[in-house]
């Protein structure tokens, strides 16, 4: 099938975090959505209509403290605009032709700019999350549907030499979406743990969890991810202190350690986890711990091997993960597994969950993305990693933000009436995920087009600033603030 881009509505939304979330160099307490609205026409002459929302997320996708929060933002309204220039401009294709034959052309570009590879993939991401759902809206497919038959069209290309087609098809032709997911609540480095750690006078009292504690004994979830710093005694007691409370609360839990790039080097993650493993405190910790997401600073992270780290837990690569050649790169240096992230691409996420299979045993995907929010965003990830036979996945935007805060009444009661086993409302509040037994119900997320099934009130959002269109100068040279 082959579509064309005929026009691209974009909009933002604002909103408010109830709990301060600290990742990396940045505590966030509010933040901006994006969402776009993406007409399509067939060829046979149909149109469709199709949606996606992704975060405008500050450091995370581009970390340089030269630049602004707000420079960050328009680096990502830059990305998504080179990549609407690029798809419109290609005339009818196949959705995946779109990605596929813009590619090369949209990381080079964005390197013009000064937009990182991480960066450049977001224009894409959201793009092609729009498509595949106008094209299953008018088709009446659901998103498993589509990949299972090949509709986009995803193909073996020179993008991917070490992929073959034989091995692609067979993969994709065998996916099965996954009924329900676990969920990994991520534990962020100024998150309080316990309510001694949440004086009355602090506390948001809105319903919600707000320790730690509150989070294992509301959603009784298994599976948690914990946010490291690269201070090793400050990690090491903050380790300590969370162990207290999963070991006396979460019964056969599993963890994932989280370096978010705050280590220079391998040798500085060695040292945590050798300490970790010398803590009695920690030892049950230990024996739960799954793999360890990117410690290392994305500038060192694929120039030295990080076997030493992969000697005691697997690795996998996430912010250096900028383009499709990198995963087969960072296998060299002793990274066993990779992430998918929605806001990376689905696309890149299907290919590199192809090469994980290829590869066998030993070798993984995570799925991980905090910033998903309740509605479009959470829907398409969840979609998307359920099918890829994911059984756990980072998710807290919903602990952070209040369910669907932001949005009109009119859009939540569409969500909950369309998805009753994925959300609820009760009367004076918003609608929230519903978390039953630390999992997700899935199966209303295959309707017709890329799990939404919702219209959206666009009404209630903004139009989307324009992107600037000469490359940013840092606004702080030196990294200075």
């Amino acid at each position: 099938m082959k579509v064309k881009v005929d026009a691209v509505d974009r909009f933002e939304r604002d909103h408010r975090l109830r709990l301060p979330f600290r990742f990396g160099v940045i505590t966030v307490t509010q933040g901006i959505q994006a969402i776009i609205r993406v007409r399509i026409a067939l060829e046979d002459g149909r149109t469709s209509e199709g949606v996606a929302a992704e975060a405008l997320g500050a450091k995370w996708f581009e970390k340089s403290p030269e630049f602004s929060d707000a420079q960050n933002l328009d680096q990502l309204r830059q990305a998504l605009q080179l990549a609407i220039d690029h798809y419109t401009a290609r005339g009818f294709d196949t959705p995946f032709g779109l990605y596929a034959g813009s590619y090369r052309q949209q990381i080079a570009r964005g390197a013009e700019l000064g937009l990182n590879p991480l960066v450049a993939s977001y224009g894409p991401a959201l793009l092609d999350r729009a498509i595949i759902d106008a094209v299953g809206k008018a088709t009446g497919q659901s998103f498993a549907q589509m990949i299972v038959a090949n509709v986009p069209g995803i193909a073996a290309t020179d993008l991917t030499p070490d992929i073959e087609a034989g091995h692609l098809a067979g993969f994709l032709a065998g996916l099965k979406p996954r009924p329900t997911i676990d969920l990994r609540h991520t534990v962020g480095l100024v998150d309080p743990l316990t309510a001694a750690e949440r004086p009355v006078s602090e506390r948001v009292n809105d319903g919600l969890p707000e320790t730690l504690e509150e989070v294992v004994s509301l959603y009784h979830g298994r599976y948690y991810k914990l946010k490291v710093g690269g201070d090793i005694e400050a990690d090491l007691d903050r380790l300590t202190r969370i162990a207290s409370v999963l070991d006396a609360a979460a019964g056969d839990y599993k963890v994932t350690f989280d370096g978010n790039e705050q280590y220079d080097d391998v040798d500085g993650i060695v040292e945590l986890w050798r300490k970790v493993e010398e803590t009695p405190a920690l030892a049950r910790m230990v024996k739960a711990t799954l793999f360890i997401e990117q410690p290392i600073k994305r500038q060192a992270a694929l120039s030295r091997p990080v076997t030493a780290l992969a000697h005691y837990r697997p690795v996998i690569i996430d912010e250096s993960d900028g383009e499709l050649s990198t995963f087969p790169q960072a296998l060299k240096l002793g990274y066993a597994g990779v992430s998918s992230k929605n806001c990376k691409g689905f696309y890149k996420s299907i290919l590199n969950a192809a090469r994980v299979a290829k590869l066998g045993p030993g070798y993984f995907m995570s799925a991980e993305d905090l910033t998903t929010q309740p509605g479009v965003s959470v829907q398409q990830d969840l979609a998307l990693v359920s099918l890829l036979g994911l059984t756990h996945v980072e998710r807290n935007a919903h602990h952070f933000i209040d369910g669907m805060s932001s949005a009109s009444d009119a859009e939540q009661n569409g969500f909950v009436a369309a998805h009753p086993e994925l959300y609820e409302r009760q009367t004076g509040k918003p609608a929230r995920l519903k978390v039953k037994d630390g999992a997700l119900a899935l199966d209303s997320l295959g309707c017709p087009g890329f799990a939404v099934g919702v219209d959206l009130d666009f009404t209630a959002l903004r139009p989307m600033l324009d992107a600037p269109r000469e490359r940013l100068m840092p606004a702080h040279p030196g990294g200075k603030k």
